[in-house]
């Protein structure tokens, strides 16, 4: 079960001008599930993306970079469910091409104008000929309004959909931001087996696009992590489609860029926190939060190397308050010169190391208290700077195990 996450409500969801999505089941993996998704984008939207930093990446990433690039106009995307694409090689490539070809065809587009997306299984041909025969259902099913369908549709191990919006004011107009996500394991983004899509009608100068996707994604899905792998196919795309009227943003600096920035980082990080919520087997979303740290670079390390240390997320999975695993990961994190008399940690309101040693004050059962918590902070004090940084992970449980040992039958 999901930490504190439901399955969004389709009333919340505001449609985004410009953006029309169609679902419909393929059969790409399984019968009878949703595993086929169009998004139609308006003509003069804009789009920019981040993508795994894996160098195995899968054929659709390699695409979407290339489509990115040609300047075109992107005006379509199309995911698929159930096979990844990826360690295809040269016929992965040919396959998700011939998936663009079919959407282009049936838009009137060019195939540069389609970014495709693949999630699911590594290793096998992408079955295409299934996609192609999909693509008229999922078109007829075009409509503004199918946001909480999507968010099914891209689903893979996921047990609930992710989806979110906001509205902001931004130069005197009301704007919306709507973003869907998926992912629940393999789950390191790293970016630059997860996906993103947010869109808005704000009006923004394209050549922002790029730049706001990479700064959406260190806020929020850079700032996750699962089980440390970084996927192969992982992909966030911004888009928008510049019909709410107002007057166009030249640079996030100012304060209409930042108001849209501020409304979208915050659907964007209930995206990448609600992965976390629904990480495989997890039972407990925990808050690592790093503080007094030269850099915010050093701080994000030792906060990586507690969220992905298997012996910190099983003692968090069983409530164990071991919490000298935690010191050891901050002490293995890399940091050469760190001093380990300056470091205090926190759990949740409970001091539990003063300067590198036990706090004389700290009582087991307060630790314990706070572990049986399904949402917990740590938090660690390095003793060194100013500077801080936070991520969300979960823990480690015996249901991660058998998910993954089964993932494929």
């Amino acid at each position: 079960m999901p930490v504190n996450l439901t399955a969004p409500d389709a009333a919340a969801l505001f449609p985004v001008p410009g953006v029309r999505i169609g679902v419909a089941e393929a059969g790409v993996r399984k019968a009878n599930r949703k595993d086929l998704t169009v998004f139609l984008l308006d003509e003069g939207s804009a789009v920019g993306g981040v993508f795994t930093q894996n160098r195995f990446c899968a054929a659709p990433v390699q695409l979407c970079r290339d489509h990115l690039q040609s300047n075109y106009g992107i005006r379509a995307m199309v995911i698929n469910t159930g096979n990844a694409n990826a360690g295809t090689g040269q016929d992965g490539l040919a396959r998700a091409r011939s998936t663009c070809v079919a959407l282009a065809q049936a838009l009137n587009i060019v195939p540069e104008q389609v970014l495709p997306f693949s999630t699911g299984v590594i290793m096998e041909p992408l079955p295409v000929e299934r996609i192609q025969a999909g693509l008229p259902a999922a078109l007829a099913d075009a409509s503004d309004a199918h946001w909480g369908k999507a968010a099914e549709g891209i689903m893979t191990t996921d047990t609930v959909p992710k989806a979110f919006s906001q509205r902001a004011q931004v130069g005197g107009k009301t704007v919306t931001v709507t973003g869907i996500s998926k992912g629940a394991g393999m789950i390191r983004p790293n970016m630059a087996t997860m996906l993103g899509f947010l869109a808005t009608d704000a009006c923004i100068a394209p050549a922002l696009l790029a730049p706001l996707a990479r700064q959406l994604a260190e806020a929020s899905f850079n700032r996750v992590t699962i089980d440390g792998d970084t996927s192969t196919n992982d992909s966030f795309v911004v888009i928008a489609t510049q019909k709410a009227g107002n007057a166009e943003i030249t640079t996030l600096d100012s304060a209409d860029g930042q108001a849209l920035l501020s409304a979208m980082t915050e659907v964007a990080r209930k995206l990448a926190q609600a992965i976390v919520r629904d990480g495989e087997g997890a039972t407990k979303f925990i808050t690592v939060r790093v503080e007094g740290g030269r850099t915010a670079d050093e701080c994000r390390q030792v906060a990586y190397a507690i969220a992905h240390s298997p012996l910190v997320k099983t003692a968090f999975f069983a409530s164990d308050p071991n919490l000298g695993r935690i010191l050891a990961a901050v002490g293995y994190a890399g940091i050469a010169d760190l001093d380990q008399t300056g470091i205090d940690l926190y759990l949740d309101d409970v001091h539990v190391a003063v300067k590198g040693g036990r706090n004389p004050s700290y009582q087991e059962a307060d630790g314990q208290r706070v572990m049986q918590q399904s949402e917990i902070t740590v938090r660690v004090v390095l003793g060194r700077g100013d500077a801080a940084d936070t991520v969300w992970t979960c823990d480690l449980s015996h249901d991660y195990v058998s998910i993954n040992a089964d993932y494929r039958s």
